[in-house]
């Protein structure tokens, strides 16, 4: 599982505060709803497949389509600076 840190010095404070967790469920909603790979997302996150045969079987890393995805969200990133 991937290590976040959710110290509040290390958050970024807005109206609402927002943790670590926060940042990765955002990446996630935006990712889903762009209609990237399920698999490539959560191996993105550092999540552990839940099916204990699938996990067993399963050695992709999903790498280019890791960077695409990455990708994606860096140009969303850099228009939202834009706007700023």
């Amino acid at each position: 599982m991937a290590k976040t840190s959710n110290n509040p010095k290390a958050s970024i404070h807005t109206k609402e505060q927002m943790t670590a967790h926060g940042f990765r469920s955002a990446g996630n909603t935006f990712l889903n709803e762009r209609g990237f790979d399920p698999d490539v997302i959560e191996a993105m996150l550092g999540h552990k497949e839940e099916n204990e045969v699938r996990r067993a079987y399963n050695r992709a890393t999903y790498w280019k389509k890791r960077v695409e995805l990455m990708q994606a969200r860096a140009d969303l990133l850099d228009q939202f600076r834009l706007l700023t």
